[in-house]
């Protein structure tokens, strides 16, 4: 079975986010529609990546779970891992080795685009993980959407 894989990167704090979440789930749901199988790779970082696997299931209890799988992509092992794998569909830590935690972060992203057809983030600043997961994967040419361009900000200010 082919796996069409897709990654999401988005700022780690968001608000007002009830438009976001329908986009997302719009796309997740054409997204699984379109393909034999989709691998829905994800972080655990903070607002997007929540709402993201929110959406995701949603999108799933759509379709059926038969025709995807929402995975948590970790870059470090971390307590409680039992909660995360009886939510998610499946649990990876695809990097390996003694990282400081921000570079683990950084490699693990790197790995998901690099393993990835399409990637989707919502990037309204430059500057940032996401951001610079983003220009990540236009330096390697992998398809990308960024939703956060067609929407209006969202990002919270302090």
């Amino acid at each position: 079975m082919f796996s069409y894989r897709v990654s999401f990167f988005g700022h780690r704090t968001l608000y007002a986010i009830t438009v976001l979440e329908e986009k997302l789930e719009d796309l997740a749901f054409e997204l699984i529609r379109n393909h034999e199988f989709v691998e829905f790779y994800v972080g655990r970082n903070g607002d997007f990546d929540i709402s993201v696997a929110s959406a995701i299931k949603r999108a799933q209890r759509r379709t059926g779970k038969e025709r995807s799988a929402l995975i948590l992509t970790l870059p470090y092992v971390v307590k409680d891992i039992e909660y995360y794998e009886e939510f998610y569909d499946e649990v990876i830590i695809p990097v390996e080795g003694k990282h400081h935690f921000k570079a683990a972060i950084a490699k693990r992203n790197e790995w998901m685009i690099d393993n990835s057809d399409l990637v989707v983030t919502f990037v309204q600043e430059n500057s940032g993980g996401a951001y610079k997961a983003m220009k990540y994967a236009q330096s390697r040419g992998v398809d990308l959407v960024n939703i956060g361009e067609s929407m209006p900000t969202i990002i919270f200010k302090y």
